[in-house]
């Protein structure tokens, strides 16, 4: 089998990683790929959103299936482009994939169907004083979301009504997301923590992944600006068994018999960001794709053959499927550029990833990296993740596994978070003080 996948970041990596280890697969090959994903596939220079280009690749070279990574080529509609070509696909289509490109879209579903969700409302950029009068009635703080596709940072958190209003002319006045931010959601801000539990789904049945905890600002303790992940462990102990069975039938459930209800039958990865409140679990955004970096410790904790997995979404009987996931932990810590999220220096050497490749149960998955004159250098905000794998329950020995490794890589301007996986020893030490 020859299989494509589409993208080049962390995520695409640790799906070239899994597929790698399938029987059934000779060839693969990625587009655009990275440094990383070189060294296990064939790197096709097209960018992630040219469909015609990617379209002609995968039928010149015969491709039996193709994965997709990031969302923006899901809401361009390659899934539909390739089907009607009579070619394999893992994803959703377009008009099913709306529900992460479109917020407003999806906090309307969310409320049509009774799935358990922040309440909101929703404003255009003609209603700008109708969504600040909005603002004046509420108790900060504010979370403000652009409707569309703004790379992981299309949400401001507001702590008092002051940087609501401000924020409001940003999206509005400024357009510093552009296009995908002339329209906003305006929602409650919810208390609690929160997780993602990934679903692979035929649009009919589904199954889940471990769940897993990401860490979205840039620095300790959920400080600083929101980025695309800072790092990610799983499975997360703040979700147990009777709280997936809520996610599945309050959440899960609704969402894909809902979708299929509105003529956007859904098939891929429904990825579900959520608030475990006091109140229960609620979603604070979906996504039509594997998270990233979530992807890097989900993957390596699923034991069988992911083709089989891809395979079952898209011809149907995902029910029927066998699937074991690993007893163990995972932590990933994703190492980033100076100044990332915002502008960033690239074209740095790095250093120490032989060393680290040495080490047993590390995985190194590149994200912002490119090959140059035989060096490695850093292309991207966010360059690698470090992912540890270690014993079932035994966060603090993955944590120190990931940090060990992590302390050997070396560019200019390196930073990480040195607090992911904490909030798993928090949670177990306050749920079992005397350990």
């Amino acid at each position: 089998m020859k299989v494509l996948v589409v993208g080049g970041g962390g995520r695409e990596h640790a799906l070239v990683w899994k597929i790698s280890q399938s029987k059934s697969v000779e060839k693969i090959f990625c587009a655009p790929g990275n440094a990383g994903i070189a060294e296990i596939a064939e790197i096709v220079p097209i960018k992630s959103d040219d469909l015609n280009s990617l379209l002609k690749f995968a039928l010149e070279h015969k491709i039996d299936l193709t994965i997709v990574g990031p969302e923006l080529p899901l809401s361009l509609g390659i899934v539909d482009l390739f089907e009607s070509n009579g070619l394999k696909i893992f994803g959703p289509r377009k008009n099913a994939a709306e529900i992460e490109s479109s917020k407003v879209f999806a906090k309307n579903f969310m409320k049509k169907y009774g799935i358990p969700t922040a309440n909101y409302e929703t404003f255009t950029c003609d209603e700008t004083e109708k969504a600040k009068k909005f603002i004046l009635g509420l108790s900060p703080p504010i979370v403000i979301k652009a409707d569309g596709l703004a790379g992981g940072k299309g949400v401001t958190i507001c702590r008092n009504t002051e940087e609501a209003l401000k924020t409001i002319d940003l999206y509005f006045s400024k357009k510093i997301f552009g296009s995908a931010g002339e329209k906003i959601v305006i929602e409650e801000f919810l208390e609690g923590e929160e997780a993602s539990v990934f679903a692979i789904t035929d649009g009919d049945d589904f199954i889940t992944l471990a769940p897993a905890q990401d860490y979205k600002r840039a620095l300790d303790n959920d400080e600083g600006k929101n980025t695309g992940g800072m790092g990610s462990y799983a499975p997360t102990p703040i979700i147990d068994e009777t709280t997936l069975e809520k996610i599945k039938t309050q959440i899960i459930k609704p969402t894909i018999q809902g979708l299929k209800n509105e003529g956007r039958k859904f098939k891929g990865c429904l990825y579900c960001g959520l608030m475990l409140t006091s109140n229960g679990p609620k979603v604070l955004e979906f996504n039509c794709r594997f998270g990233d970096p979530e992807t890097q410790v989900v993957l390596p904790l699923l034991e069988d053959d992911i083709i089989d997995v891809f395979l079952k979404s898209i011809d149907g009987g995902i029910k029927d499927l066998n699937y074991t996931v690993k007893k163990a932990t995972s932590v990933c810590v994703v190492l980033a550029s100076a100044g990332y999220p915002d502008d960033y220096e690239v074209d740095k050497e790095i250093h120490g990833l032989d060393e680290v490749k040495e080490m047993k149960d590390i995985i190194l998955f590149h994200a912002g990296t490119k090959k140059v004159n035989g060096k490695i250098l850093t292309s991207g905000g966010r360059v690698i993740g470090v992912t540890a794998i270690g014993g079932e329950n035994d966060f603090e020995g993955t944590i120190k596994k990931v940090y060990s490794a992590v302390e050997k890589i070396k560019f200019d301007g390196m930073h990480y978070r040195k607090d992911i996986g904490k909030k798993a020893l928090n949670y177990l030490k306050a749920k079992n003080p005397k350990k």
